[in-house]
C-alpha cells in the first residue's frame, strides 16, 4: 500500500471534502504524484551492455512532495552539506512557532515561513555577534520542518551550526569552548519580539489575541555535526510520510505507524481516508519556496573561506577526522534478463519514438 494508492482511490472524495482549503501547490502535487511512473508519453531508454536488452520506463515526477522520488536528492545533499563539515564542535538549534501562530501559517505559509528563516537568522547572527565566545561572523544550516511525528502541523526550523566564529578585521578563528553556545530563554525571548514585530508589519496587525509569553527554542551540542545532518536528510526530500510507514487502507480507514518523540514506542495511527490525504497534503510548500537555507560561513560561495579556516585549524594542531566516501548519485537499474546494471540513454516521448522507427523502415517518408 503506497501514498499514491490511497490517493488514486480515495481522490473524488477528497476532492468534494477538501475543495476549499486545497491550494494551487497541493493540486500541482497531486497532478504529478498522480502521473508518477504511470504517463507514457516520455520515458527514459535504458540498455543493458551484457545481454543487449533494451527498455522503456515512465519517468518519475520528481516533485518534492512525492514519496516515490527524490532519494537521490537526499543522498546529493547530504554529501554536499559533508563537504562543508569542520573540525569543530556542533549545536542544533530548533525555532518552533507556538500553536497559536498555526493557523497563519496553514493560510499564509509563505509569508510565515520566509518570516521565519529572516528573524531567526537574524537572532543567530546577532547573538554570535555579541557572545564573548564568539564574536564574530558564523555560518548555520537551516531546515524548515512542517509537521510533528504524528504529521500534524507543527511549523518549526533546525539551524545546524558549527561552534566557531570568523573576525574579518583580524583574519582569525575563534573556537567555541566546552558545550555551552547560547542560553535557550534569551534566544526564545528575542525570537518571539522580533518575529510579532515583522508578521504585525507584514499583516497589518492581524494576529491572534492569545499569544503566549513563553516561546520555545532548543539548543543542544550536537557532536561533530554529521549525526545531525544525517537526521534532518530523513524528511528533508522524500516526503511527509514514507509509504513502508503506511499500514493499511481499509474500509475508508488509513492506518501508518511513527515514533512517539518521547517514550521512542511505535504508535499506530488512523484517521478516515480522506483526513489522512489532508494530514499529509497540508505540507505541501508553496511553488519556489526553499525550505533549505545556507548563512554566512556554510553559504555556498564561502567554499575559499571555509578552505582557509581548515588551515587555520590544521596550524593550530587541530586533528582532522576522515570524511566518508561519497560521490554523486548515479540512476542504476537491473536488466530484467541478466540482472546486470542497465545504462541510461535518453529520455524520448511517443512522437520521437515513432519518427525514429518510421525512419528505419524502406522508401519511409515523414
Amino acid at each position: 500500500m503506497t501514498f499514491i494508492d490511497i490517493l488514486r482511490n480515495h481522490l473524488d472524495a477528497f476532492n468534494q471534502a477538501y475543495e476549499k482549503q486545497m491550494t494551487n501547490a497541493m493540486r500541482q502535487a497531486i497532478n504529478a504524484m498522480l502521473s508518477c511512473r504511470s504517463n507514457t508519453e516520455r520515458t527514459s531508454q535504458w540498455a543493458c551492455q551484457s545481454c543487449y536488452h533494451h527498455a522503456d520506463f515512465p519517468l518519475s515526477c520528481g516533485h518534492r512532495s512525492c514519496p516515490q522520488c527524490q532519494h537521490n536528492t537526499t543522498t546529493d545533499w547530504l554529501a554536499k552539506q559533508q563537504a562543508k563539515l569542520l573540525p569543530v564542535e556542533y549545536y542544533m538549534v530548533t525555532f518552533t512557532l507556538p500553536y497559536e501562530l498555526r493557523a497563519t501559517a496553514k493560510h499564509q505559509p509563505e509569508l510565515m515561513y520566509q518570516a521565519m528563516f529572516s528573524v531567526a537568522a537574524s537572532v543567530l547572527k546577532d547573538f554570535a555577534k555579541n557572545s564573548k565566545q564568539l564574536g564574530g561572523d558564523i555560518g548555520f544550516t537551516g531546515v524548515l520542518h512542517t509537521h510533528n511525528r504524528r504529521r500534524d502541523l507543527h511549523p518549526h526550523i533546525h539551524f545546524i551550526i558549527p561552534a566557531g566564529s570568523f573576525d574579518k578585521d583580524k583574519k582569525q578563528w575563534h573556537k567555541g569552548k566546552g558545550k555551552y553556545l547560547f542560553n535557550n530563554f534569551n534566544l526564545a525571548k528575542v525570537w518571539r519580539a522580533r518575529l510579532l514585530k515583522k508578521l504585525t508589519s507584514e499583516l497589518g496587525g492581524k494576529l491572534p489575541e492569545a499569544i503566549p509569553k513563553k516561546w520555545v527554542v532548543d539548543c543542544q551540542h550536537a557532536g561533530k555535526g554529521l549525526p545531525a545532518l544525517k537526521y534532518l536528510s530523513r524528511y528533508l526530500y522524500r516526503g511527509v510520510l514514507p509509504d513502508k510507514n503506511i499500514i493499511s487502507d481499509i474500509d475508508g480507514q488509513v492506518s501508518f505507524e511513527y515514533q512517539d518523540s518521547q517514550t521512542k514506542a511505535t504508535e499506530i495511527h488512523t484517521l478516515p481516508a480522506v483526513k489522512f490525504l489532508y494530514l499529509v497534503l497540508q505540507h505541501v510548500l508553496p511553488k519556489g519556496l526553499r525550505r533549505v537555507r545556507d548563512y554566512g560561513l556554510l553559504r555556498g560561495s564561502a567554499a575559499k573561506l571555509r578552505q582557509r579556516i581548515r588551515l587555520m585549524l590544521a596550524v593550530a594542531g587541530t586533528v582532522f577526522a576522515p570524511l566518508e566516501k561519497t560521490t554523486k548519485t548515479r540512476a542504476i537499474r537491473p536488466c530484467p534478463c541478466c540482472h546486470k546494471p542497465m545504462s541510461f540513454l535518453r529520455v524520448h516521448t511517443r512522437l520521437t519514438s515513432f519518427i525514429s522507427q518510421h525512419l528505419m523502415q524502406p522508401n519511409a517518408t515523414v
